[in-house]
């Protein structure tokens, strides 16, 4: 079941390297009552000099989520939606944001971006081009992390909207999983 359109929400993006999710959760940053936080904002800014391998990035992303952990919840507690832009791509870290809903208890939705990987390295090329993202990640990069990637399977208990590479705006195909 869907929280009603007023209820405090966290609302989580999953998707590989370059799918659209920071675009997405932009949008619904704009919500009123609604606030984002990034985490490549975050660990770039707390931890960019530490960060020149994938293992860094797992460290340092556990150390922000252990920190960020009660902030995120109090927010949610007082009302306010958080815009989650930290990456649900592993069941691991989906389990760390169902903590939150429940602590918090509020209600959530999932926004899973399936969107295939040549749209991804495409997006990815223009991206590192322009250099305004916090991390550049090269193509080799972006293949393993995407082995690593975990789709939202049945056993999650997530509200779940899939957005494709064509209509990640729309909430196309949204449903429970």
């Amino acid at each position: 079941m869907l929280p009603p359109d007023n209820a405090p929400t966290l609302h989580l993006f999953c998707g590989k390297p370059a799918s659209g999710k920071s675009t997405l959760a932009d949008r619904y940053a704009e919500r009123p009552g609604s606030i984002l936080l990034r985490e490549d904002r975050w660990l770039s800014g707390l931890y960019g000099d530490q960060m020149s391998t994938l293992t860094d990035f797992v460290r340092c992303s556990a150390l922000l989520r252990k920190t960020i952990t009660p902030h995120a919840v109090a927010l949610l507690q007082s009302g306010l939606s958080v815009v989650l832009d930290f990456h649900a791509n592993t069941k691991e870290s989906r389990q760390w944001m169902l903590a939150l809903v429940e602590k918090a208890g509020c209600g959530h939705e999932l926004h899973f971006l399936d969107v295939p990987d040549e749209v991804c390295k495409t997006r990815l090329r223009q991206r590192n081009l322009f250099g305004e993202h916090e991390f550049s990640v090269t193509e080799a990069e972006f293949d393993r992390i995407a082995s690593h990637f975990q789709p939202p399977t049945e056993d999650e208990p997530f509200n779940l909207k899939i957005h494709s590479a064509g209509d990640q705006a729309s909430g196309k195909n949204e449903g429970r999983i």
